[in-house]
């Protein structure tokens, strides 16, 4: 490993230089803003609303002040060959707005589903948005995500089922969800990104064959998107537990937005 005072270098498999430039977010604008800002905002919200943000959040602000900055802990790495060293601050590692940890968290996720979970078949994602008041309700309800989460997978794999001809016992499909809770305005916008296997594979004595579905139709998504309302909010309308009005009116006139791609 060769190094400078500025940097580290090493080689890949093919030659090519790889050089390694520590992190720095206190030069990036969104650092300074929510360094110089992050304090006001707080007393503005809380004398607006009369509450103050819950903890979680200010946990946030405080966590990616912190991420990346040496003062805030760092690992100090040398080489063995050459005895040059390099300090790699501590990360948040945070779900939130960190640019750098979520950019990271993304990468390897992806990494991981393309070479370890999702096999070399057409994958279809389907997309569900979901209407203002049932947004409100998933996010203070955290619990609800997942019978929502299980209705629509449901539906989906059934109707690749339909599309195959087989039964539940005789195919399989697969999928991987991940759940958004924000919009492209940082809005609370709880949606479902569903990666589904666009096919079904056949229960066989050896290994399981693989089977193509058909493309779904407008027609398609539009019943699907039906099966999924009646399958979740009507059962959820049956429960003997209690619920807030507001929560009932919401599975009553529960509509939502499929998509796919």
């Amino acid at each position: 490993m060769q190094a400078n005072a500025g940097q580290t270098s090493t080689a890949h498999c093919d030659g090519a230089p790889v050089h390694y430039e520590r992190h720095r977010p206190e030069q990036t604008t969104l650092y300074r803003l929510v360094l110089q800002h992050a304090q006001s905002f707080f007393a503005q919200t809380e004398e607006t609303t009369g509450a103050s943000l819950p903890q979680f959040v200010r946990d946030e602000f405080d966590a990616f002040l912190e991420c990346g900055i040496l003062a805030h802990g760092f690992l100090r790495l040398r080489c063995a060959d050459c005895g040059h060293d390099k300090l790699v601050a501590f990360s948040c590692k945070r779900r939130g707005f960190c640019p750098s940890c979520g950019a990271r968290r993304m990468a390897q996720s992806a990494a991981h589903l393309v070479d370890h979970v999702i096999p070399r078949v057409p994958v279809r994602q389907w997309v569900l948005s979901l209407p203002i008041p049932l947004r409100l309700l998933l996010a203070a309800q955290p619990v609800l995500v997942t019978p929502v989460l299980q209705a629509v997978h449901r539906v989906i794999t059934r109707h690749l089922l339909d599309q195959t001809g087989f039964k539940a016992d005789e195919a399989h499909s697969g999928a991987v969800t991940l759940i958004q809770r924000f919009g492209s305005a940082a809005n609370l916008n709880i949606h479902l990104h569903c990666l589904v296997l666009d096919c079904v594979y056949r229960c066989t004595d050896g290994e399981p064959v693989f089977v193509q579905a058909d493309s779904p139709t407008d027609e398609d998504l539009q019943a699907l998107l039906h099966k999924t309302i009646m399958c979740w909010s009507v059962p959820r309308l049956a429960e003997p537990t209690p619920c807030q009005p507001q929560t009932r009116k919401s599975f009553r006139h529960f509509s939502a937005r499929i998509r796919n791609f």
